[in-house]
């Protein structure tokens, strides 16, 4: 019987080589490629009792943006739930837009960021920010 799958974008520590990646591979997700967003993001640093993460933050249709690096990775969908249930606010999961016109599940964040945390929309995404903070 084949598996079903959801694929999740994600941006931040589930990247390759980043402290939550395990959360993916635990629940048998791998890797189908890497992407970019399309050009109406804005990447945020947002501090939470686990520490510092990017939080992507879509922009209105008037507003410029940037394109961030992000990963697509192919999770079984039984553990789809237990993906979601670790993730904390103000991330969740939701619709983002790729720089090909398509769109895939994903990390998104509540707006509410965009009044409290640092803007670090000057990087290309977060292994870029840590690289180059």
């Amino acid at each position: 019987m084949n598996k079903e799958y959801l694929d999740i974008a994600v941006a931040g520590l589930h990247l390759s080589g980043q402290p939550l990646n395990h959360q993916l591979v635990l629940l048998g997700a791998s890797l189908k490629k890497a992407s970019l967003t399309a050009p109406n993001y804005k990447m945020y640093l947002v501090k939470d009792k686990m520490g510092i993460k990017p939080a992507l933050v879509r922009l209105p249709i008037d507003q410029e943006g940037n394109q961030y690096e992000l990963e697509i990775w192919a999770v079984p969908m039984e553990n789809v739930g237990k993906f979601l249930a670790q993730i904390p606010q103000p991330l969740g999961l939701g619709t983002l837009n790729l720089e090909d016109g398509s769109q895939v599940k994903g990390f998104i964040c509540e707006p509410i960021v965009t009044s409290y945390c640092k803007d670090i929309s000057e990087y290309k995404g977060w292994k870029e920010y840590i690289k180059n903070s």
